[in-house]
């Protein structure tokens, strides 16, 4: 069944989760009449935007991300706040498919009335969220969720992505891999806010308290992301809701730092430039594509490109040159 944009934004609103749900598929969807739909969609809930708390969380697969949000999320819904999870999975660089089970995996939080968990598939888009990510996390916030917690693919080269569409960048670690800081990118640590350290019992919390203090050590070298914040290194066990509260304070602690610092807008405009910038490129290559020539001239430059005739650096910005030039129109 086909809903107009009025009954959309009017079930966002009313939080009705059938339709939050079914505005999230329109604005995920890329056929051409339902972009148009949602981006009027997009536009008219605009207004209703900007108020939650937007936490990216991380870590290697394994490290209990899903078991850390979900827990994470019933304790803030027990604090009175309504809760979103987006939840990102990896898509099939094959068929593009995704299992997207992280909803099965947060059976009792899903139960809860004030929560919404959307699996997404990440569609082979880097960064270790989705395309439209950012879009929906519009959706839920013009739907009145106070948090919005996007579960990424696991850390990977591109992960800190997410960071530019969160105000808070929390990452999950575990130990017992051999050397703590091995394969800890030095991107992923100069952005995150908060780190915490998983799985923590009692036959592994000294272990887990040397590993806390090898990071607090890294830290050290790495010039602060905002000034005036010292990046909690903190200890638990999800599972066992241990150490999630301290978690909780430290999330509402550093966003008010933001907000008294003026960062907390500075950041938010800086994220909305960027998704502008992804979206003009996007939209440019899409318009391009259209034009037989255009497309000819595409398939050739790649085609020199992938067989190394040329730098594919130097194929594409001939291609856009011939195209986008004073004087030629696509």
């Amino acid at each position: 069944m086909k809903f107009s944009t009025e009954e959309l934004i009017e079930g966002i609103q009313s939080g009705n989760k059938r339709l939050i749900a079914k505005a999230i598929t329109l604005v995920e969807s890329k056929k051409a009449e339902h972009r148009i739909q949602a981006e009027e969609l997009l536009k008219r809930i605009m207004p209703l935007t900007g108020k939650s708390v937007r936490v990216g969380v991380t870590g290697v697969p394994g490290a209990g991300k899903s078991t850390f949000i979900e827990n994470f999320g019933r304790l803030a819904i027990a604090h009175g706040k309504k809760v979103a999870v987006l939840a990102i999975d990896p898509s099939s660089s094959i068929n593009k498919g995704s299992i997207l089970g992280d909803k099965t995996r947060m059976e009792e939080l899903a139960k809860e009335e004030n929560a919404f968990i959307r699996p997404s598939p990440s569609s082979g888009f880097l960064g270790g969220v989705a395309n439209t990510t950012f879009e929906t996390m519009m959706i839920c916030e013009a739907a009145g969720y106070d948090y919005i917690l996007i579960e990424t693919v696991g850390v990977g080269q591109s992960e800190v992505l997410v960071a530019d569409i969160t105000d808070v960048f929390l990452f999950l670690k575990i130990i017992g891999g051999g050397d703590e800081l091995q394969g800890i990118k030095r991107g992923i640590m100069e952005m995150v806010d908060l780190i915490f350290i998983n799985k923590v019992d009692q036959d592994n919390l000294q272990k887990a308290k040397n590993t806390r203090l090898e990071l607090k050590r890294a830290l050290d070298f790495i010039p602060p992301k905002e000034k005036g914040w010292k990046i909690p290194v903190l200890l638990g066990s999800a599972l066992h809701n241990e150490g999630l509260e301290a978690i909780y304070d430290s999330v509402a602690e550093f966003i008010d730092l933001k907000k008294k610092s003026g960062r907390f807008n500075e950041v938010r405009t800086h994220q909305a430039e960027k998704r502008f910038e992804y979206w003009v490129q996007e939209y440019i290559l899409a318009l391009m594509k259209k034009n037989n020539s255009v497309e000819e001239a595409y398939a050739t430059h790649k085609k020199n490109a992938s067989e190394m005739i040329s730098n594919p650096s130097t194929e594409a910005k001939l291609f856009v040159e011939k195209f986008l030039t004073k004087g030629n129109n696509i």
